[in-house]
């Protein structure tokens, strides 16, 4: 895939700019991981950090996206997502024996969840959550660098498991 032109054109509009460069970070992941080795699909490789790993990355990806969307700004229960568990901390992490391709898969289908929840709203619309309640832009901009400082992480991993590197 040609990044540069994955990029919104410089004139967009500012709703197509702002889901235009998440669009492009949420490609960088499946990008990040291409080729990666199946036995360093759960290996971490940051000493104080176990739970690190491509793998959970992308797991925490996915959930991360249903928090944002579906949680605060929809109002949905959270009960489904791990993010929310108390025990055992950072659940969203923990895939231990799910393949990466599953994984993909599932943040592939919640960030298409997440656009048509984006399409049906305006972006000065406010989250449902009563205690909590940013903007559908605010929670756009967050995702960017949120998804952005990931995919640095993934470039991190990357190199240091298998030596790949790139700027995209």
């Amino acid at each position: 895939m040609d990044f540069y032109q994955a990029r919104p054109a410089l004139g967009a509009d500012e709703r197509t700019q702002l889901v235009g460069w998440l669009d492009l970070q949420r490609k960088l992941v499946r990008h990040k991981l291409a080729g990666l080795r199946a036995e360093d699909e759960h290996r971490a490789v940051l000493p104080d950090s176990p739970r690190m790993t491509p793998a959970g990355l992308v797991s925490h990806l996915r959930w991360n996206e249903h928090v944002w969307f579906n949680v605060v700004f929809l109002a949905e229960p959270e009960a489904d997502n791990p993010s929310f568990q108390k025990e055992p901390k950072d659940a969203a992490w923990i895939v231990d024996g799910v393949p990466l391709a599953r994984l993909l898969d599932e943040f592939d289908a919640q960030w298409a969840q997440s656009n048509e929840i984006v399409a049906a709203h305006s972006l000065d619309d406010l989250g449902k959550q009563s205690d909590f309640a940013p903007s559908l832009r605010w929670i756009l901009i967050h995702m960017v660098e949120e998804t952005a400082r990931h995919v640095g992480h993934l470039d991190t991993m990357r190199e240091l498991l298998d030596g790949q590197r790139g700027y995209y």
